[in-house]
């Protein structure tokens, strides 16, 4: 009998949406983070007479008891399913705003960071040394932030820390000096790094819980002129969509890339420069493709998500293991996918052009500006013109641009030099943009769109690359038959009031320059 038929077997009302509810809205938790999360209930409204609670589990009567006993009111049950459940205390017990500050502003240059265990909760520490409460409270905040990296920059003026989101960097806190070393001596415990070593770069691994999510964090130090550097790259599993209708594109090209992705053999590309996505665009296409009949293994530098029934596989410098020398390994496991990291030199390339050739799909990424381009670097490369035509399925290129902040939108007239740079004629139209609140951090952005281009291999294209590899020429060729460029794709997100001219002209102006 699952729990919701319990429910209903004992008469009780459903939550639809517990994040509406008063308690959990308002972030207001009435018992501890430990006693939530272990039984997996909370309490969402109260009132004068009784406070109303939602639970999973109606026969969990213990867990009943227990917190009638810790609220001293009667209780009134409401269903809500697991997932919601959790969901909600990971949102009411989430780290206040400004609670990194509060502790940096607060901490003792003479405070020195102790030993402390890597696998607790962040939102269930009760750590009491204030570097580690400070460490714990700054990666906090930007997990919370949607950070995707976190800086610690020994500068001049002492330690500056930015977090990176939606693509942009953004200055956060400044900690006082004298315990800059302390900072990054914790974190370099918490990567399990050397932290005698100062000269050398290392890179780590760093694994978060907070709220019963797992994050993780990819560290790497960097000695400069003024002190270590390091920079934390965070991994968030529960901030990743894996679907190609999951990630922005339309239905045309959604309908042209799954069909590529179903080829039986042969190399679809992403392109992009880095931090365009290419990988989640990846990961996307082999969530979609992933069946219980089909071997589908990866090799990436590094491995960023787990995927379930997928083989993984790390390229390792220090072994002598990297791309071409693993994918030769790989086509011994009689694999039917195969999805390589990044083609960076013409071995890595031939390989992948010879197992496409003899009946595998393989999927890659390149870092060209646009579509075309990319069948111009493997040319540079050195591959024959011959086994591009015959092996290349189709490019997609992408890029990301912030979405305008739904809660301080506001339309405006454009200029006409802003109608000029998107191409467009002068006219009575609206744009739209961000004014800046407190959920978008004042920047007036949050969250980010997919822009992209798919240039197929079509009979047309093979005959271009056969003549020439020039990617103005293929770029012509790819027009004529009706490609939809980056830039194109971007002023439409513009006209739909999804960004602003400004973003697309940031990611895009290289592209639909030539430079």
């Amino acid at each position: 009998m699952t729990e919701e038929t319990l429910a209903k077997r004992f008469d009780l009302p459903v939550l639809e949406d517990v994040m509406l509810c008063k308690l959990v809205r308002d972030r207001i938790p009435l018992v501890p983070y430990s006693f939530a999360k272990q039984k997996k209930i909370l309490p969402v409204e109260e009132n004068e007479r009784e406070c109303i609670i939602a639970l999973s589990d109606p026969t969990d009567l213990e867990a009943i008891e227990e917190l009638r006993l810790l609220l001293k009111r009667p209780l009134k049950m409401a269903y809500a399913s697991r997932s919601a459940i959790e969901l909600a205390i990971e949102h009411c017990y989430r780290q206040k705003e400004g609670e990194a500050s509060k502790l940096i502003t607060g901490v003792d240059a003479k405070e020195t960071a102790s030993e402390s265990p890597d696998d607790y909760d962040l939102l269930e520490s009760k750590e009491e040394n204030p570097i580690i409460r400070m460490v714990n409270a700054i990666l906090l905040e930007a997990v919370q932030q949607g950070a995707s990296d976190i800086h610690f920059e020994p500068t001049e003026e002492g330690l500056a820390i930015r977090y990176r989101i939606d693509g942009v960097l953004h200055r956060r806190h400044q900690p006082p000096r004298g315990i800059e070393l302390q900072l990054l001596t914790r974190i370099k415990v918490m990567a399990k790094l050397d932290i005698a070593e100062h000269r050398l770069p290392q890179d780590g691994r760093i694994k978060l819980k907070h709220g019963g999510r797992e994050t993780d964090l990819r560290v790497s130090t960097l000695p400069t002129v003024h002190g270590e550097r390091i920079v934390l790259r965070i991994l968030d599993k529960g901030n990743i969509f894996l679907g190609l209708d999951q990630i922005g594109m339309d239905e045309p090209l959604l309908k042209e890339m799954r069909k590529l992705i179903r080829m039986p053999e042969g190399i679809v590309l992403v392109t992009g420069p880095t931090g365009s996505g290419k990988t989640t665009t990846l990961y996307s296409a082999i969530a979609e493709i992933n069946e219980p009949d089909t071997n589908i293994m990866t090799i990436e530098d590094p491995v960023e998500y787990k995927l379930n029934g997928i083989s993984q596989m790390n390229v390792n410098p220090r072994i002598e293991l990297d791309f071409a020398k693993g994918l030769r390994h790989i086509l011994r496991q009689d694999p039917d996918i195969i999805m390589i990291g990044e083609i960076r030199d013409r071995e890595t390339a031939e390989i992948a052009i010879q197992a496409s050739l003899t009946g595998h799909l393989v999927l890659s990424t390149l870092h060209t500006n646009d579509a075309p381009s990319a069948l111009t670097r493997l040319a540079d490369m050195g591959i024959e013109p011959y086994l591009l035509a015959s092996s290349i399925l189709g490019v997609l290129a992408q890029r990301l641009v912030r979405r305008i902040c739904s809660d301080c939108q506001e339309a405006y007239a454009p200029t006409a030099e802003e109608m000029a740079e998107l191409k467009l004629k002068f006219s009575r139209t609206q744009f739209h943009r961000g004014k800046g609140c407190e959920k978008c951090f004042l920047s007036g952005y949050r969250g980010r769109l997919g822009v992209y281009e798919l240039m197929p291999v079509t009979s047309r294209i093979k005959t271009q690359v056969l003549k020439s590899q020039d990617s103005e020429e293929l770029r012509k060729a790819a027009l004529s038959q009706d490609m939809i460029t980056l830039f194109s794709k971007g002023v439409e997100l513009v006209r739909a009031g999804l960004t602003t001219s400004a973003e697309v002209l940031r990611v895009t102006r290289m592209v639909e320059e030539g430079v």
